[in-house]
């Protein structure tokens, strides 16, 4: 049964905040009253504009609760009705021209019930507009429905007084079963939900997180909605509970319900047709457009939702595109796209960096037994067309999946893998650093274009977007281990005659096939193609990245050396967020919540603020190690020598990963089933652009001159 409660025509919009709730000697206006941000001076209509407004149409259940400024013009407000108590500020003889669109200031053809009208505001059939504040120069036009009610928590998973705990909300990422559950709030970072869905054996973490969350807003009733200074909404149908940030553009949306809608001058926010958002947090600079779906959910800054998207149940990171698909429960981090209808994601944390293919299904539980499975992916995932896998599932940095039907779980610790699913020999095939290989432009080009399009006011996190950082460094040597470990165990081992270890083994050896069975969960071989050339890619890798690390850190060889000696094991780092923070600190951060040392969210984004001031010397400290465990790996004395001749090898590494980064564009100029579309090499140059006038080439062989030559400076 419909509950439809009758009351009295003259108290509409009186009552807002219902009397067990008001405190004692406040008025339902006290919490608007401190809401409103401006100055004006507001005072009671005169005889003489009341008989203008009665003339023009107008309609009021009082005219002496209608509050108007001095430069109130009577005549621009015209077939109105007016509930409650009304305060109108200038009103003058404009025009607001918006997309070649004039928009005369004004109220016209509305229903206003208990609102804050801000100076030269042009509003015009509006069937309801109850209980807002809106500000300067705010468009309004053709709006079914724009309410607030006493209870509104605009997005913030609250409770607010006198209600139950029920009716929180949470938003069930990474897990369908809501064991990974997190409560949105306005400003919430990938870094935030991580923590908080992560450590689920931390109760007092999970319990103070929550009071922390409820105590970071006002519990109490009463607060109105609010539109900010120059927002434009058009051709609406429902909006209920939306507080909305100023130079806003919200046109043909047919329901908005329970959000908050972070916008500003800098960092627009523009809401499209068809577009039905309920429960949930839009960060700054977003674009939602096209029948785009989102339900209990944050969306970080200056990420999109576009073509009939759905995102239910998720966190998407900064700086990511949605389009046409479905995501479910997933935590995803900054730097994502997902352009293809018929992709899906579910019940995943996905670190950034990662693109999906079309056909991709990711997470599905179909072949499971239960619904509380999970895949997990390091930077830079991208399954490729048609992928579908069996959670759970976790992958290393940099993974591509070659097309196909993955039929059991996968545990994948190489980073920098091509893994491809042979039905014809019934295995799984992994070739590790195969981007160092094979695919070097696109690795250093999506490192660089991930930079360059950090569309970021507020940097939150300083999010790591090199290819060669601790996360995947760490990766690499694991990687390693878990090689030399299965080589050791192998035939061809076995069978050699040189009785040297492992790792002098596949630095001198070539066989084509390594078996490591533990990666799939299943009865069938894995096979490791090319061990011994990835395992020296791999090196190499480590190689140039330590040297790099110390050149920019611009440590004296002496200095150098001793640090080394005293340098302690290399560190474990985890992703938080995007930005990489040693695990001993985020066990800190955790602990530190846990005394109560840290009371509240703000002082947890300080704790990522001072973390990245760290960064460099930890990131320093991480090479230094890291060199001193290859001079190990090699049984190299830690001495100027074997420094010497590390920091020389890193010459011949950068050189090469230069050259191939172009030889791996070039084989798009050399192709013939490439160059058969055109009709000469001009004509390809015009479409495609010339090879050699490539700006990202000419960047990398700019990057690693100057690399070089700091590298040759710091040998002599």
């Amino acid at each position: 049964m419909n509950i439809i409660r009758k009351k009295a025509l003259k108290d509409v919009g009186y009552d807002f905040i219902p009397r067990e709730f008001l405190p004692e000697g406040e008025d339902e206006y006290y919490i608007r009253n401190r809401q409103m941000s401006d100055s004006k001076s507001y005072r009671q209509l005169s005889a003489h504009e009341i008989e203008v407004l009665v003339k023009n149409e107008n309609s009021a259940d009082n005219w002496n609760n209608i509050f108007v400024t001095d430069k109130f013009n009577p005549k621009l407000v015209k077939h109105n009705q007016f509930h409650g108590m009304i305060r109108i500020g200038n009103l003058e003889n404009y025009s607001l021209e918006f997309h070649d669109i004039p928009f005369p200031v004004g109220i016209y053809n509305s229903k206003i019930i208990s609102c804050d009208l801000g100076s030269n505001i042009s509003i015009s059939n509006v069937s309801i507009l109850s209980h807002y504040i809106i500000d300067d120069e705010v468009i309004l036009q053709n709006i079914n429905e724009l309410v607030t009610t006493n209870y509104a928590k605009f997005g913030n998973g609250i409770v607010k007084e006198g209600e139950e705990e029920d009716v929180r909300i949470w938003v069930e990422v990474s897990n369908e079963n809501g064991g990974r559950k997190v409560i949105p709030f306005d400003g919430m970072t990938a870094g935030d939900a991580w923590l908080w869905s992560h450590y689920r054996d931390r109760t007092q973490v999970l319990d103070k997180l929550k009071k922390m969350t409820q105590n970071s807003f006002d519990a109490r009733r009463g607060y109105y909605g609010r539109i900010g200074t120059r927002s434009v909404l058009k051709h609406c149908r429902i909006l209920k509970d939306v507080t909305i940030g100023s130079d806003a553009y919200i046109k043909g949306i047919n329901k908005l319900k329970n959000l908050t809608i972070n916008s500003s001058e800098k960092a627009p926010t523009q809401i499209g047709e068809g577009v039905e958002m309920v429960n949930g947090i839009v960060g700054f600079g977003c674009h939602i457009f096209y029948g785009a779906k989102a339900v209990r959910f944050i969306m970080d800054d200056h990420s999109n939702l576009k073509y009939g998207a759905r995102l239910i149940n998720s966190f998407l990171g900064n700086n990511s595109t949605i389009s046409c698909c479905e995501v479910l429960n997933a935590l995803i981090y900054p730097g994502h796209e997902q352009h293809h209808n018929s992709s899906f994601l579910c019940a995943s944390t996905i670190l950034g960096q990662s693109n999906m293919a079309s056909g991709a299904t990711i997470g599905s539980n179909h072949n499971s037994r239960g619904n509380d499975g999970e895949i997990s992916a390091g930077r830079g995932f991208w399954p490729g067309l048609s992928t579908s896998l069996k959670h759970n599932c976790r992958f290393s940095s940099f993974n591509l999946l070659v097309k196909g039907a993955y039929p059991a779980e996968i545990n994948n610790p190489l980073p920098f893998s091509l893994i491809s699913n042979s039905e014809a020999s019934d295995s799984l095939n992994i070739i590790p650093a195969y981007w160092f290989r094979y695919n070097m432009y696109a690795l250093a080009r999506n490192a660089w274009k991930y930079g360059a399009r950090d569309k970021r006011i507020d940097k939150k996190h300083l999010i790591a977007f090199d290819y060669l950082a601790p996360d995947t460094v760490n990766e690499i040597f694991t990687a390693m281990d878990i090689m030399r470990q299965a080589m050791e165990k192998s035939e061809e081992f076995q069978n050699q005659n040189d009785h040297i270890s492992p790792h002098d083994f596949m630095c001198n050896s070539d066989i084509s096939v390594l078996k490591i069975n533990t990666i799939e969960n299943g009865k069938r071989d894995v096979n490791i193609i090319k061990p011994c050339a990835a395992y020296r890619e791999y090196r190499d890798m480590l190689i140039y990245y330590a040297v790099k690390t110390v050149v920019d850190a611009d440590i004296e060889a002496p200095v150098l050396l001793k640090r080394m000696k005293d340098s302690g094991e290399r560190t474990n780092w985890e992703n938080v967020g995007g930005q990489l923070i040693r695990k001993s600190k985020v066990q800190k951060i955790l602990k530190k919540i846990e005394d109560d040392r840290i009371g509240s969210w703000d002082e947890i984004h300080e704790y990522y603020k001072y973390e990245a001031e760290k960064y460099p010397r930890d990131l320093t400290d991480h090479g230094i190690a890291s060199f001193r465990e290859l001079l190990q790996l090699e049984s190299l004395e830690e001495n100027e020598t074997s420094v010497r001749d590390f920091i020389s090898r890193s010459l011949t590494i950068s050189s090469r990963l230069t050259e191939r980064c172009y030889e791996s564009r070039a084989k798009d100029y050399s192709n013939s089933f490439r160059n058969m579309m055109y009709s000469s090499d001009e004509e390809r140059d015009a479409v495609v652009g010339a090879l050699d006038e490539n700006s990202f080439i000419i960047k990398t062989k700019d990057d690693a001159a100057e690399l070089e030559n700091r590298i040759k400076n710091y040998l002599n």
